[in-house]
């Protein structure tokens, strides 16, 4: 039967329960983008016929970047020609009443120096496919990770991200909404955090949540940390929990860097990161997950379905 976690997990411990890493991962590569960096991507998903998947594109020595969609060309993925491109970081998306919604992070620079990032924001749009996108709601100042899932009620589920004072580096919130209108920053704000998640010292957040066969939610995320020579480390993670009562299941990790060959990093303090994408759900227990690395290039991997022990009660 599932159980419910309260215990506070550590990356440690994750990492001693998740075992040896297998680098069978494999690279995903992507031409049209001006030698650009393309990093931070969705699952592929279908529009308007096509297969396509949204990147974050950025060059080496900027954070400032482009959300690009791509459809696949042969063993490559190119801009699609027909579709907009965003002035947006790490893309999300979902769908709410048969509607798409797209999500990215829109950094807010200094303007007396542009290379200076200054604040942030989520942006969601929405609209029947991708060409017909239209902002709709912006998050609260300095929120990344800010996610939606529709609800077997109907309702929609809303995974928050705070820091700082109420979240620290970073923990994990959720509160139900009952339509996209009923959005707003302050309810995001105070929304209930998960409890005994995360130490003080490490930080998480929800990348992409599947709505599950029996009402539950999965959460595929991020647990980070800092070394000691200030290097940050991101792992694959996912868990668990009912969204009426907010219990949940013990976190796990599901896939490290070490899973992945070895690649380029934006800088030496990103080369132990991965950031989890979007998974696709495959027939016979199996999935394929997609991450950014090291800031600077992405990924897929096929793996064990990492939702279905969740629906085996």
């Amino acid at each position: 039967m599932l159980t419910y976690e309260t215990q506070v997990q550590t990356i440690q411990s994750l990492l001693w329960q998740y075992g040896q890493a297998d680098p069978r991962g494999i690279a995903l590569r992507f031409e049209g983008t001006d030698g650009k960096d393309v990093y931070n991507i969705t699952a592929p998903f279908e529009d308007r016929g096509h297969t396509v998947l949204a990147g974050r594109v950025e060059g080496r020595d900027t954070e400032l970047s482009t959300v690009v969609f791509f459809r696949q060309a042969g063993d490559c993925w190119v801009p699609h020609p027909d579709y907009p491109t965003f002035a947006l970081q790490d893309p999300f998306f979902t769908r709410i009443d048969g509607e798409l919604v797209f999500g990215g992070v829109r950094v807010i620079v200094d303007p007396l120096n542009p290379d200076n990032i200054v604040s942030w924001v989520t942006e969601l749009y929405r609209g029947s496919d991708i060409a017909s996108l239209a902002p709709f709601f912006s998050g609260p100042y300095r929120m990344k990770d800010l996610r939606l899932v529709q609800l077997a009620s109907g309702e929609i589920g809303v995974l928050t991200r705070p820091q700082g004072y109420k979240g620290g580096r970073g923990k994990i919130g959720f509160y139900k909404v009952r339509s996209l209108e009923e959005l707003r920053a302050k309810d995001i704000e105070k929304a209930p955090l998960f409890e005994e998640q995360f130490v003080d010292e490490e930080w998480g957040g929800a990348n992409e949540p599947h709505l599950l066969a029996d009402g539950r939610v999965g959460v595929l995320g991020h647990i980070a940390s800092f070394d000691e020579a200030g290097f940050r480390h991101y792992y694959a993670m996912a868990f668990a929990f009912d969204p009426d009562t907010m219990e949940r299941t013990p976190m796990k990790i599901v896939a490290t860097r070490s899973d992945f060959p070895a690649g380029s990093a934006k800088r030496p303090d990103l080369t132990n990161v991965i950031f989890s994408g979007g998974l696709v759900r495959l027939p016979g227990g199996r999935a394929e997950l997609y991450v950014g690395a090291s800031d600077a290039e992405a990924y897929r991997i096929e793996l064990p379905d990492i939702f279905a022990e969740y629906e085996q009660l």
